[in-house]
């Protein structure tokens, strides 16, 4: 019995392995968008945590307990010590489910790096909530922030229950989620970003919210390296638009001339306001994403 609760996994979304490693990292964030609840992440704001970091003239009404009693009797004049506050970050994983992220396992693969998002930042102590995106007319499906290692399984059961599908557009969703959401942090969006709407708006009302982006594209293989040839008719499986190509082959290269563009174009996006942005396939292997791309670019540490 005791062996079989060891190998008992968590949760289907990640092994034990990965889950152990997780909880012994923290989200890099760039920015100290912090809210007042004590945590692990340190602000620039002086408090009352066991780090020192500076002194202060002593003013009637201070705590005579941060006294530096030393000071005062060699020099005669109270200076009061400084320490630095930890303070709660608020990640929020919101998860692309509309009807694109169905091809080539891109769903499953955001789901899992939203479970690892969020192990890591409960694990730190930080508060969780998450959102996902289905169709336009439906409501934003949500789960309320929670902190704790213990709300791990919560989080994992509202992930392994999402279920794709819809026509919702990114910003769309961004929108509804702006709408109920409360407090400063770090927003983790994780979608295929294939969306013709104004994903500049949407940057910008994340940020003057106060939250840090951080944007994942998720990719199928062939939306990375297509396999074509031939005449062929593109159907968008949420808009149904259509459209007719000759000579696919012939088309490789402006077709990748233009998703690089488009990463790019994310990535400044994101990065002129304060966040991060990066692109990653559905069939990488998910320790390569986590411990090296992740671990090597910052933001998991």
């Amino acid at each position: 019995m005791e062996t079989a609760s060891r190998n008992r996994k968590f949760t289907a979304l990640l092994t034990n392995r990965q889950l152990t490693r997780l909880v012994h990292t923290r989200i890099g964030g760039l920015r100290r968008f912090t809210n007042r609840s004590q945590g692990e992440h340190r602000s620039g704001r002086s408090g009352q945590s066991t780090e020192f970091c500076d002194y202060r003239d002593y003013t009637p009404g201070d705590d005579i307990r941060y006294v530096d009693w030393n000071i005062f009797a060699r020099l005669r004049r109270p200076y009061l010590k400084l320490f630095l506050e930890e303070e709660r970050t608020h990640v929020v994983l919101l998860i692309d489910a509309s009807d694109s992220m169905r091809f080539e396992e891109k769903l499953p693969r955001a789901l899992q790096l939203a479970a690892a998002f969020g192990a890591a930042a409960l694990a730190g102590a930080e508060a969780v909530s998450a959102a996902v995106i289905n169709g336009r007319d439906a409501p934003l499906r949500r789960m309320p922030a929670c902190t704790g290692r213990a709300s791990m399984q919560r989080l994992f059961a509202f992930l392994e229950e999402t279920e794709p599908g819809g026509d919702a557009p990114l910003e769309t969703g961004i929108d509804a989620l702006l709408r109920e959401h409360r407090g400063r942090g770090i927003v983790v969006v994780l979608s295929d970003y294939l969306t013709t709407g104004d994903l500049r708006r949407s940057c910008n009302a994340l940020f003057s919210r106060g939250l840090e982006i951080f944007g994942l594209q998720i990719l199928g293989p062939t939306e990375i390296d297509p396999d074509v040839s031939g005449d062929l008719r593109l159907i968008d499986c949420e808009t149904a638009d259509q459209l007719d190509i000759s000579s696919a082959p012939s088309l490789l290269s402006v077709y990748q001339d233009h998703r690089m563009a488009y990463a790019r174009q994310l990535e400044r996006l994101c990065r002129q306001r304060g966040g991060r942005f990066m692109a990653t396939g559905a069939n990488e292997p998910l320790d390569e994403v986590l411990f090296d791309q992740l671990r090597r670019t910052g933001w998991l540490q």
